[in-house]
């Protein structure tokens, strides 16, 4: 019995993998571009950020080599460079205005900038925009020191040399949707380089679907706890939305859809995207706006009804973080670059990514997504209509249990509308615009038919 039983297990797994099915279907060409991201790529952006010696929001913006306004001239260089890569799909700026003192943490005059590379979709019929973003400013224990030396390594040269990565990776690519590199100034100082932009993006109308903001992505561990892990990742979102709440309360109670804001709608979309094309990363949903009682830039673009979310490492360190530089007792504090992981930046960039590649190329979502009501059934019929942009190859329809937090199931079909033997009962549905290769757009939860 024994002789034969090893064989018989090789032949059982053999036959059992041939036989699998594939779950994880990745793009080819995202795979590829998940694959570019690299750390030491990582590493040499954020050593030239720490380089400008402070890079707080009300710094000198004249000298050439310190300060705020060179650390977002040399930004503006990057991508300058990703420009010639781009075949004349990318456009770089820096967006600029004055700040009047307000008060509070602005003491005068100071000129301000938002440095933007902007990836044109190759759709002319396709106005849908894709923002990630991070802050290029830093500060010290005293938010008002503009003249000490702040790094800002993590804080948020993580989330700026992400934004600069991934403008290197993907300028090179063609997405149908139009993509935007974003690097803000005034996080510190109360969000003023994100609230500036989101109110231009109202004004001006922008058809912006979704922001992934990243502050905070570089370091693996935790003063304190002392937890060490370079395998997880937090998404902030909010549930109930901040935009318009007092209109949509009656009918968010009526559909029980408290957990499925825009939001809430986009995080799940990021969790369930990278961990597609990003091995050893789990990205963690956390079901608030943002860290307690904190804020960062998706709030502004929250607050007026679009689509954000704030990516941040799973274990903040505080010794390295709004620290002035100095040591006591044996511990070294402030945001340098030997306290950060770049392997793990490299993953939580990776994940940026594939949402981001995976959204633009996916078509617009599905149209006026209605369930049907005029009967009482056990089973749920569906309907919607052909998305306003993008070739659809066909369409997912989501289904979870109520208490759930995750889509528990994926239907595909090629019609535009489907009875399933789901109880609306019982289960939240949303349905996916899916493009020829793959690629799925946001969820869209249905309204009442009439």
């Amino acid at each position: 019995m024994k002789k034969h039983y090893l064989p018989l297990i090789l032949s059982f797994a053999l036959f059992t993998e041939a036989n699998a099915q594939k779950i994880v279907q990745r793009d080819p060409a995202i795979e590829q571009l998940v694959a570019e991201v690299n750390a030491d790529s990582l590493q040499s952006h954020i050593k030239k950020l720490v380089s400008f010696d402070t890079r707080h929001t009300m710094s000198t913006t004249t000298e050439e080599k310190r300060g705020i306004g060179a650390a977002r001239r040399w930004v503006l260089s990057r991508f300058q460079e990703y420009v010639k890569q781009s075949g004349g799909r990318m456009t770089a700026m820096i967006d600029s205005w004055v700040l009047k003192p307000d008060g509070k943490r602005v003491d005068k005059d100071q000129d301000m900038g938002n440095v933007m590379g902007i990836l044109r979709g190759t759709d002319p019929n396709d106005d849908r925009i894709f923002i990630v973003s991070g802050h290029i400013d830093s500060r010290v224990t005293n938010v008002m020191n503009r003249e000490a030396t702040a790094p800002g390594a993590n804080d948020d040269g993580s989330g700026t040399a992400t934004v600069i990565e991934l403008a290197r990776v993907m300028a090179k690519a063609q997405f149908p949707a139009t993509v935007i590199f974003l690097v803000v100034s005034g996080e510190e100082q109360g969000l003023l380089g994100a609230d500036y932009l989101a109110q231009k993006a109202v004004n001006e109308k922008w058809n912006i679907e979704a922001i992934m903001n990243n502050d905070i992505v570089g370091s693996n561990n935790s003063n304190e706890t002392r937890i060490i892990d370079n395998t997880r990742v937090r998404i902030f979102s909010e549930g109930l939305p901040a935009f318009e709440l007092d209109k949509k309360a009656t009918s968010i109670r009526n559909m029980g859809q408290e957990n499925d804001g825009k939001a809430r709608q986009l995080a799940r979309y990021a969790k369930e995207i990278g961990e597609r094309y990003v091995d050893n990363l789990e990205v963690v949903m956390v079901y608030r706006n943002d860290r307690f009682l904190r804020g960062g830039d998706h709030t502004p673009f929250v607050n007026r009804g679009f689509a954000a979310v704030r990516v941040t490492e799973m274990n903040e360190n505080f010794d390295h973080q709004h620290q002035d530089l100095r040591t006591e007792k044996g511990t070294q504090y402030g945001d340098l670059p030997e306290f950060m992981d770049f392997e793990y930046l490299r993953k939580n960039t990776a994940m940026n990514l594939a949402t981001l590649a995976n959204l633009a190329k996916a078509p617009a979502t599905p149209q006026n997504v209605t369930i049907d009501t005029k009967s009482l059934t056990n089973s749920t019929t569906l309907f919607w209509q052909t998305p306003k942009s993008g070739k659809v190859k066909g369409y997912y329809v989501l289904v979870r249990e109520t208490y759930q937090p995750f889509w528990q199931k994926k239907i595909f079909t090629t019609k535009n509308g489907i009875n399933i033997p789901y109880s609306k009962d019982h289960y939240f549905f949303a349905v996916q615009a899916v493009g020829e290769d793959g690629n799925e757009s946001l969820p869209i939860l249905p309204k009442v038919g009439m």
